[in-house]
């Protein structure tokens, strides 16, 4: 049997692959028996080892389980989501695997329409406007379209999470795309804010000192009741999951909750700047 020699260094993809066959080989596994429990041909598991493909977000998954280590910090799912989505900030590509499994989302976002509630119009806008600075190239343009989609794709699964979306006014205020793009958006938020498992406030400007949060900041909730944090700035993004450090960020949210419009005064003003009438 030819066996081809890999080398890690040479791109992500090959390190992949090589640590794919690492762990196989580490369990006394053939490509057989690790493509039976991942419900893949040895031929395509063959394929991801050599670099020859990368494997989908499907297989990263069912490797993570094959090899118990859907829990630990170092999955296949993280890996593959940093080769995807490589021009995304730091810390991003692992908070999306949380995100996608999580059992509630707390989010608060400033200035922008967050992903989770983006119509893809809004979000093409925001997306070609990077391009036209030059900071990502097209085909990135292409995956960050995809990756709003398979964001909100989450949340209609068999058990959709609960999300709380916090919104500072300016998100709302701030013109994206025209006046067509911005009517549309803002109905989109009326359709979300209806659903049995949202809740949509806008935090006006009028809170002042009383916003606790500059920044964008996501905090969830896992099925087993683990807490979990992801807050960005401009340059990087920074995921937490010490509870001793995501309990006093949870607090404060709940604290801005209380202060903020409640969701029907929210829809009311949402409803009034759709119209015009605001």
């Amino acid at each position: 049997m030819n066996r081809k020699e890999l080398n890690p260094d040479s791109s992500p993809q090959a390190a992949f692959g090589a640590r794919v066959r690492r762990l196989r080989e580490e369990r006394g596994w053939t490509q057989e028996e690790l493509g039976d429990r991942t419900g893949y041909s040895s031929t395509h598991i063959s394929s991801v080892e050599t670099g020859r493909k990368l494997a989908t977000l499907r297989l990263s998954r069912r490797a993570d389980l094959a090899f118990g280590i859907s829990e630990s910090a170092d999955t296949f799912e993280r890996e593959w989501r940093e080769i995807k989505h490589g021009s995304l900030l730091e810390g991003f590509p692992e908070f999306l695997g949380h995100e996608g499994r999580a059992a509630e989302i707390r989010l608060y976002e400033v200035g922008v329409i967050p992903g989770l509630l983006q119509t893809p119009e809004y979000a093409t806008v925001l997306v070609d406007s990077v391009v036209k600075r030059g900071a990502i190239t097209t085909d990135q343009a292409h995956e960050r379209i995809a990756l709003v989609a398979e964001r909100q794709a989450a949340l209609v699964r068999k058990s959709p999470p609960l999300v709380f979306a916090m919104l500072d006014e300016s998100c709302i205020l701030r013109p994206v795309g025209g006046r067509a793009i911005m009517e549309a958006q803002l109905t989109r938020l009326l359709e979300f804010a209806e659903l049995p498992n949202t809740v949509v406030q806008v935090v006006p400007f009028a809170l002042g000192e009383r916003r606790p949060f500059s920044l964008p900041l996501y905090i969830l909730t896992m099925p087993d009741r683990s807490l979990m944090s992801y807050a960005e700035s401009a340059q990087r993004g920074q995921l937490e999951r010490e509870s001793t450090s995501v309990l006093p960020l949870l607090t404060a949210y709940h604290q801005m909750q209380a202060v903020a419009p409640s969701q029907a005064a929210s829809v009311d003003m949402i409803n009034q700047l759709r119209k015009g009438t605001l």
